[in-house]
């Protein structure tokens, strides 16, 4: 009797979904946009999913099958979305009438996801608008500046270790995406939560170890997350948590604790959780400093309206914590273990960016805030990583009401947007496309020159997403990369090892952006002057 049971809810599952594949490919058709229909219940992402091929992949063949097409139908699992290619459109959603697409699209439980769904990234509406004005403030120059020496200390320490791991003049094979995310940890610890941590010398610490716990999920963590992209609704009810009861208690402990010893002790330190506690007390003013980066663009939001800065609980406070974290934790140390990778099979790149450290002093002068800001070069390497490699590869809106979009191609009929309607970007095809990037797959920081830049179509380069709902960390971010670029090159060649794939691939075995077989190199000590 139950296998019988069995058979026939999996039975309906497989009809309903063969049944809503069909619907939602039929409706696109009906309305005269092309799609791709890839297969029941998984949509356009089934080769991803079996580990087949990089995400990446499977929506770029969506992104270069009707090459003519400004959007196109997109299956995304169980339901119909709209897949963006025109940078003048992807402008016109997400800044000039971003008030249609104010929010992101994942479903949440509040009660059972407490960190996720109070963090700004899964916010809503004007409970959004409210945070991305308090916390606003915390992200100018003038507050990340002050953070700097926090990653300048974390970046000593991984040099100071590498060093030693060299007893010669070349060290044996160092694993990349260990080191990075050591250094990104540390970072984060610091900048964030006020935490003096070395990664590479207490290896098992308690702040990197549940990094690791967030960064590879178990099986049931995955299972979930599948749940909650396919079946939202259906999640949702069930109460399924996509971050475990410990991870969570693990970081409100941390910013429950280290925010009542400084309330006693009358302690101040120039970290994010000083920062949150000024916005749980309405207290953080904001800055009048005209320090805009190419990324800023979250400006256009807060000159629009005032809104009065509120005071926040304590989980709404620690989810922003939570958020800098994994945000900061995982993407950063990817990029950077990429962009070490390139250089190492770019030697004429990294000699390039050695020059311009050695004619800034080399080891006769202590970087600065200020010295970072005049390195060209290495903002062009850095950039020129974020468009190869780009850690957000998608970005995704939902529509909160109707909206016309114009014909998707010449002689097609404009197309009405209904509320709920999920809207993509595909960021790395757009990065990797021959139209706006010739000769894409190589690695070119010219590209990023100031007349290549002035030249650039615009909204083809966005890394840190656009509009007001772009990455509010993205200065910090590039300070995180950049400090730690300038330390390794300035102490290291970096060389070629017998596992440094050339070209790099992307490995199949996971969402983020890693290396096939994991990144691999060399390091010869630099002969000081």
């Amino acid at each position: 009797m139950i296998i019988e049971i069995v058979v026939l809810v999996l039975t309906a599952v497989v009809v309903y979904a063969i049944y809503k594949h069909r619907k939602n490919v039929n409706e696109f058709r009906r309305n005269g946009l092309n799609v791709l229909p890839g297969v029941p219940l998984l949509g356009n992402t089934y080769k991803s999913v079996f580990k087949r091929r990089h995400i990446f992949h499977d929506f770029d063949e969506v992104y270069r099958a009707f090459p003519d097409d400004k959007y196109v139908g997109y299956v995304d699992g169980m339901n119909g979305a709209l897949f963006i290619r025109d940078p003048d459109i992807i402008k016109q959603i997400t800044i000039k009438d971003f008030d249609h697409f104010v929010n992101r699209g994942w479903i949440l439980n509040d009660k059972d996801n407490p960190l996720l769904s109070n963090s700004l990234l899964f916010m809503k509406d004007e409970r959004w608008h409210e945070m991305r004005t308090t916390l606003s403030p915390a992200f100018t120059g003038s507050k990340m500046k002050k953070m700097v020496p926090f990653m300048i200390t974390a970046a000593g320490n991984i040099v100071e270790h590498l060093n030693k791991q060299i007893s010669g003049d070349v060290s044996e094979g160092v694993h990349l995406d260990d080191v990075m995310r050591r250094y990104t940890n540390d970072v984060i610890a610091s900048s964030a939560f006020g935490l003096e941590v070395n990664s590479v010398a207490d290896r098992d610490n308690e702040f990197y170890a549940t990094g690791q716990r967030m960064s590879n999920p178990n099986i049931w963590q995955k299972f979930n997350f599948l749940l909650v992209t396919i079946f939202p609704f259906l999640a949702k009810k069930f109460n399924l948590k996509l971050c475990p009861d410990e991870i969570t208690d693990f970081f409100r402990n941390i910013v429950k604790n280290t925010m009542e010893y400084r309330k006693i002790n009358n302690v101040e330190r120039p970290d994010m959780i000083q920062l949150l506690m000024e916005a749980a007390k309405g207290t953080l003013a904001s800055s009048k400093e005209n320090d805009e980066s190419e990324f800023d663009t979250a400006r256009e939001l807060n000159s629009k309206t005032e809104i009065p800065i509120k005071k926040w609980t304590a989980d709404e406070l620690t989810a922003q914590a939570f958020l800098f974290f994994s945000a900061g934790f995982e993407s950063s140390a990817s990029t950077l273990t990429l962009a070490v990778h390139e250089l190492a099979i770019n030697p004429d790149v990294q000699r390039k960016l050695y020059e311009e450290i050695q004619n800034l002093g080399g080891h006769k002068t202590a970087l600065s805030y200020e010295m970072i800001q005049t390195m060209k070069y290495l903002d062009m390497v850095v950039n020129e990583t974020l468009r190869k490699w780009a850690p957000a590869i998608i970005l995704n809106r939902v529509c909160t009401k109707p909206y016309l979009l114009p014909p998707a191609r010449p002689g097609a009929a404009t197309y009405r947007v209904e509320k709920g309607k999920m809207i993509y970007c595909f960021v790395s095809s757009i990065h990797m496309d021959e139209k706006y990037y010739p000769d894409p797959d190589r690695f070119n920081p010219d590209r990023f020159s100031e007349d290549n830049k002035r030249s650039r179509e615009p909204f083809t380069f966005i890394p840190f997403g656009t509009g007001p709902r772009n990455c509010i960390g993205s200065r910090f971010a590039l300070l995180e990369l950049k400090v730690f670029l300038y330390y390794l090159i300035l102490n290291f060649e970096i060389l070629k090892f017998e596992e440094t794939t050339d070209p790099l691939r992307l490995s199949a075995s996971d969402f983020n952006i890693k290396a096939q077989g994991g990144s691999w190199v060399k390091l010869r000590k630099r002969v000081l002057d």
